[in-house]
């Protein structure tokens, strides 16, 4: 594959041609070179309104092309960048013109009357007939900003606008061609954290339905002006945090989240050494909070942020083991203290003491108790304000041994009681009592059987009353 840049005024546009390496033959054809090629084909339509992708353009499918016996037959895409916004313009087939011969590719140089161009990734490509298609930047005498690379496929990436901002950067919106995709770029001082979320997204196993699902990774700029990008899926609805700001919940809206959280939560710590995928180690989130909990469109949750979670393999050092990371509202009383035994099950406790936390946020804002449903606060903010120390926090969580209060109300609700007590048991002082997230998770379905009664507002089927319940039990292997 090869790229040229056109350059004008108002635009940069890029042509990327798409040779088919993996199909060199014995006989001595290269770059793919055949008597067909199957390509994609699209036509930019710039008079439509329409912000579909299909619309827009004349979509027409995949084409067949040919040409002649001593040419080489390619796909292309070009898209263009004016004032930052992305545009595909044209895919179809690409037939090298006369000039761009065979001296000039074993040369390793292209240079015609503006560019100049290098192609060593062409070269290794023509000798290693297996390699993966892609892309190499070409530069004309000032290289300025790399202008937008092509991904997943060399399909251009359009950041629209800012959702979030966090301590390692900020999230955007963006769009890859027509689906709606999420971009957190980090600064090249962050480095370690976008390689550590890299690398725990690409353990294997990684794809469950309640962890965020990635899609790729960038390296944006050049030295101290690089970006570091990883894209993932989108979720409209934001993170948990937002969403609560913004709404009260049903009982049944309650359980849903807090059920799809533990099941997400529970995957991710669990070790699993015969995934279909290969075996995928025990992962330690390390910064569990509402605000790295994602909703997605029909109110399940999707656990998100892995740059300082911890992976557990046999023989391997799990990584940078420092105790005291996180955020400092949602870090248990041993994590506080600085007192951790940094063993895989006490690293994997402490996200349970974070868990007990953002189940008590769910119940702060379910209106299915017979009572007030205050604004929404973040666990001790009504305790310690909203910038609490260290030192705040250890004096409260640690010395005071105090937690987030839970409501009167709430225990004229059967299913509130409930998960009440399953809230106190994920923050126990003692971080061997607490509840394994499986254990959460089987304890919230229990809660929706045992609340048969919920608020008026809401209608549900009636279920059988179950008294004197066993309590799935306590896993103390955590």
């Amino acid at each position: 594959m090869f790229s040229l840049c056109i350059n004008n005024i108002e635009s940069l546009i890029w042509i990327d041609v798409m040779s088919t390496c993996r199909n060199v033959s014995s006989s001595g054809a290269i770059l793919g070179r055949s008597d067909t090629q199957k390509c994609v084909h699209y036509n930019y339509n710039p008079s439509s309104s329409s912000s579909s992708l299909e619309s827009r353009g004349n979509l027409s499918g995949v084409v067949t092309c040919s040409g002649e016996k001593d040419k080489r037959l390619h796909c292309f895409a070009t898209w263009k960048n004016v004032s930052g916004v992305v545009q595909v313009v044209k895919q179809g087939c690409w037939l090298d013109d006369v000039n761009f011969d065979q001296q000039t590719l074993d040369s390793g140089n292209c240079v015609d009357e503006h560019f100049f161009y290098f192609f060593d990734i062409l070269q290794s490509c023509r000798r290693d007939s297996s390699a993966s298609l892609r892309l190499f930047p070409c530069f004309l005498q000032d290289p300025g900003p790399m202008p937008p690379s092509p991904i997943l496929g060399q399909k251009p990436l359009q950041l629209l606008e800012i959702k979030a901002r966090g301590r390692f950067g900020c999230v955007w919106k963006a769009q890859l061609l027509g689906e709606y995709v999420a971009v957190k770029i980090f600064p090249i001082q962050d480095k370690q954290s976008w390689q550590n979320e890299y690398d725990i997204f690409n353990l294997n196993g990684m794809r469950h339905e309640n962890l965020l699902q990635f899609i790729g990774a960038e390296k944006r700029g050049s030295n101290m002006d690089m970006e570091l990008w990883l894209i993932t899926t989108y979720h409209e609805k934001g993170s948990l945090t937002d969403y609560l700001k913004a709404n009260v919940l049903s009982w049944s809206e309650l359980c849903l989240i807090a059920q799809s959280m533990s099941r997400g939560l529970a995957y991710l710590h669990e070790d699993i050494p015969g995934h279909k995928d290969g075996h995928k180690p025990a992962v330690a989130h390390r910064d569990f909070k509402s605000k790295n909990v994602l909703l997605k469109s029909n109110l399940t949750a999707c656990i998100a942020d892995f740059g300082l979670a911890l992976r557990f393999e046999a023989g391997k050092s799990p990584g940078d083991t420092h105790g005291q990371v996180g955020t400092r509202r949602y870090m248990a009383p041993e994590v506080l203290e600085g007192a951790i035994n940094f063993q895989r099950d006490a690293f994997l406790r402490i996200d349970m003491y974070a868990l007990g936390l953002v189940l008590w946020e769910l119940a702060s804002r379910c209106k299915a108790a017979d009572g007030p449903v205050d604004e929404y606060m973040l666990p001790f903010e009504e305790e310690i304000g909203q910038h609490p120390s260290l030192e705040d926090m250890q004096e409260v969580v640690v010395h005071k041994k105090l937690r987030p209060t839970l409501r009167e109300c709430w225990q004229k609700h059967a299913g509130l009681v409930l998960l009440c007590e399953t809230i106190e048991e994920c923050w126990d002082h003692e971080a061997e009592a607490r509840l394994s997230a499986g254990c959460v998770e089987e304890r919230v379905v229990q809660m929706q059987r045992q609340a048969s009664v919920t608020a008026p507002e809401e209608i549900v089927t009636v279920v059988t009353m179950v008294t004197n319940v066993d309590y799935p039990p306590k896993e103390s292997s955590l």
